[in-house]
């Protein structure tokens, strides 16, 4: 489990942990553009620089980009001062793409204080812990949108799991699988995991106790739902409203602590979390 110094550390620093968001900033990579499952709501077709949600950037950055792009940011006068975690959370999944590794390899040896965390599907996650573990990552969050294969069929178009292209409740069940062994072993590796479940209405609401309770069980630490951006296959699917997402984490509380300061950002998102805007990449 995660080291009382490693929880206190992300707690208080890392803005979408519960650090202060007004003081602690981030850093978004934007080195995985490759991602090795199929969402019915992900389109990252489309980016406009007004535009905030997962899965869209303004340009792919390689490794040596992503260090230079961390070097400027750390001097300049806007948000230097502010950051204290890198990120890697897309544009694809950050565990299907070796420029994750070699990333926060480069970054870690010239910025070691600061806070280094990744998002992911989960997929890989149980065959990647070892590398994970490889580059001192302190904070995790695993996106788990239901615990039932049935109902994640319904969610995943496609998982492509070591060479095999699954479909359907079958390519669920398998993801489903990895997520909570994933979380489970990061947990015991000492890393502070969040869940974030994207909250769909007419599909997955009632799954969402069974994702808290088996979360809460592998060693998550804090879970984070979150409204659907209705698109792609799910673009027929209403947005749930504030109230209705109030209702969902009030009734999940008592199992997981439930984070509500998600704004739902980019890809290559720098500064405070609704603060200093992610700024041009050149």
């Amino acid at each position: 489990m995660a080291t009382s110094c490693t929880r206190d550390k992300v707690l208080h620093g890392h803005p979408c942990f519960g650090g202060d968001r007004h003081r602690n900033g981030r850093i978004h990579l934007a080195v995985a553009p490759r991602c090795n499952i199929t969402c019915g709501y992900c389109d990252r077709r489309h980016d406009c620089t007004n535009e905030s949600r997962p899965g869209v950037t303004s340009r792919l950055l390689t490794p040596p980009e992503a260090l230079e792009r961390v070097r400027g940011v750390m001097a300049g006068a806007t948000c230097g001062s502010l950051i204290r975690v890198i990120g890697i959370a897309g544009p694809g999944d950050p565990l299907a793409n070796a420029e994750t590794f070699e990333t926060f390899t480069l970054v870690q040896r010239e910025f070691p204080d600061l806070l280094f965390c990744l998002s992911t599907n989960g997929l890989a996650l149980p065959d990647r812990i070892d590398h994970l573990s490889g580059v001192n990552l302190h904070s995790l969050t695993v996106t788990i949108n239901a615990a039932d294969p049935e109902v994640g069929g319904r969610i995943y178009r496609e998982v492509r799991y070591r060479g095999r292209v699954l479909r359907g409740a079958e390519g669920a069940e398998t993801l489903i699988r990895n997520q909570f062994e994933g979380v489970r072993v990061a947990a015991q590796r000492g890393m502070v995991v969040k869940v974030n479940t994207v909250l769909i209405p007419g599909i997955n609401e009632e799954q969402i106790p069974l994702v808290a309770q088996k979360a809460s069980e592998a060693g998550a630490f804090v879970m984070n739902v979150m409204p659907i951006i209705p698109q792609a296959n799910l673009a027929h699917v209403p947005r749930p409203t504030p109230e209705h997402l109030e209702q969902v984490r009030s009734a999940n509380e008592a199992t997981i602590a439930q984070f509500r300061g998600c704004q739902q950002c980019r890809a290559d998102a720098v500064g405070l979390i609704g603060g200093c805007a992610r700024s041009p990449q050149s």
